[in-house]
């Protein structure tokens, strides 16, 4: 028999992944300045508000719909969520020329998970980088918006690329 999964959010936890997806759509239409880089029905991949000092940014990747971690997360999700991790990870590659990317999904404290939503780091990764061990940094938002701007834009003109069948 398979072990419990308690919670691990706190009482009346405000989810601001949860924000962050319900407030895409208006703002991608109108194209406001928005962390997100791209939604569909049922996922969406934004940049991450801070990022670590060797490298230019974190795209995070999460369902939809709220589920706290893997062992909540229905599997009819990971198709699309692979997959759009797939196409984030070809457009990072193809706009910041990185040498590899890295990506990292966390569950529970011991895992390292500190956001109580199921996600996917996707990260662009360059020879002798250090990533583990530089420190994590506030990215500000001025500079964070422009790099999803770019983002953004480098994914609708290579669209047909990115999401091919």
């Amino acid at each position: 028999m398979l072990p419990p999964y308690p919670s691990h959010a706190p009482a009346n936890f405000d989810c601001v992944f949860c924000r962050i997806v319900r407030e895409a759509g208006p703002t991608l239409a109108a194209r406001h300045p928005s962390d997100v880089v791209y939604q569909s029905e049922c996922c969406t991949a934004f940049l991450a508000i801070h990022r670590w000092q060797s490298i230019p940014l974190t795209v995070l990747v999460v369902p939809n719909e709220h589920y706290e971690n893997l062992y909540t997360l229905p599997v009819r999700y990971a198709e699309p969520l692979h997959s759009l991790t797939r196409s984030v990870a070809l457009a990072l590659k193809g706009l910041y020329n990185c040498d590899g990317i890295s990506t990292r999904q966390h569950n529970e404290p011991a895992g390292n998970q500190d956001v109580w939503h199921y996600h996917v780091h996707v990260t662009p990764r360059y020879h002798q980088d250090d990533l583990y061990r530089s420190s994590k940094i506030a990215f500000p938002e001025e500079e964070r918006l422009a790099e999803a701007a770019r983002l953004r834009d480098f994914i609708a003109a290579h669209q047909a690329e990115l999401f091919e069948p």
